[in-house]
């Protein structure tokens, strides 16, 4: 779990550093595999009474699978995101905006990672752009050539 106590930001913002590993309970439920661990970076600091903002980046690699020709496929991610933590009320709908209850003494910054991971892998990969994909008849690879079964006739 990523908690920041928020007597750390008395200083002012409070450097954000962790390596979170692939089998983690907070990816659970995402539907991605993820192969390495995950590295978070970022900024967190106050903005306001009762509100915070974190500057985040999240950096991975998860496998795939090619939504053409089934095979593996590694998927790099590299995503920049802003989450802000508030005790308004009249920001949660926002996305983005995470609610922090009184008395806040730690943040809690586990679902806003969470999500962003989630956002960064994609859900439909492919191996190369110009993936030929498999044949609807005999399910060979045709990335390998053609498969060889009849070739259903044309039709005018």
């Amino acid at each position: 779990m990523l908690q920041v106590d928020v007597r750390t930001l008395r200083q002012g913002s409070t450097p954000i550093e962790a390596t979170v590993a692939p089998n983690d309970p907070m990816f659970a439920g995402l539907g991605i595999e993820l192969m390495e661990p995950v590295r978070i970076s970022g900024t967190l600091q106050s903005a306001g009474e009762g509100s915070f903002r974190l500057e985040g980046r999240a950096v991975g690699k998860a496998r795939g699978e090619c939504r053409r020709c089934l095979t593996e496929v590694t998927l790099l991610f590299d995503v920049e995101f802003d989450a802000v933590f508030t005790t308004s009320l009249d920001l949660v709908d926002d996305p983005g905006v995470y609610r922090l209850t009184e008395p806040v003494t730690r943040i809690n910054l586990t679902e806003a990672v969470r999500e962003e991971v989630g956002f960064a892998v994609p859900t439909w990969a492919l191996c190369r752009d110009a993936c030929a994909g498999l044949c609807p008849r005999c399910g060979a690879d045709l990335n390998q050539g053609p498969c060889g079964c009849a070739q259903a006739p044309e039709t005018t």
